[in-house]
């Protein structure tokens, strides 16, 4: 939009102009609306440990081993492990070798958290300067006991 003032002769041309820009966006909230939705498949649900198995392609009798150690997330109720596949994928992402390549901008808030500087001298106040230029022990007067 331009900043010039607008004065009462040019308000039929704005309101026809703000009439069209509603009318184009009413359109496209009701594509977007009419669009089908794809559904996500529900992740937290349980699983058994052989389901984990299969999932994972590791042996069932390191799933139970890992599970005993409480290396894998999951909970025995009672007889039966109670195990959420999402937090099996959480898991598996924990546990990676190669961690996801971080974007510029992750890498350089990275290095920037990593490095620690020093305070310049110019920084310091007067009165820590002056306390640090006094002696921490008082020296020893003999003849005084």
């Amino acid at each position: 939009m331009n900043k010039e003032p607008l004065t009462f002769n040019d308000l039929p041309q704005v309101i026809a102009e703000l009439r069209d820009e509603v009318s184009g966006m009413k359109a496209l909230l009701l594509n977007l609306q009419n669009r089908p939705t794809q559904q996500r498949e529900n992740r937290h649900r349980p699983v058994t440990p052989e389901q984990v198995a299969e999932y994972t392609n590791i042996p069932l009798a390191t799933i139970y081993q890992k599970l005993a150690n409480r290396e894998i997330p999951g909970s025995k109720p009672g007889k039966r492990w109670v195990i959420y596949l999402d937090e099996i994928d959480k898991w598996l992402e924990a546990n990676r070798k190669n961690p996801i390549p971080l974007t510029d901008e992750e890498q350089n808030a990275a290095i920037l958290a990593s490095h620690k500087r020093k305070p310049n001298k110019s920084s310091w106040n007067d009165e820590g300067l002056a306390r640090r230029s006094q002696p921490i022990v008082k020296p020893f007067d003999g003849d005084k006991i």
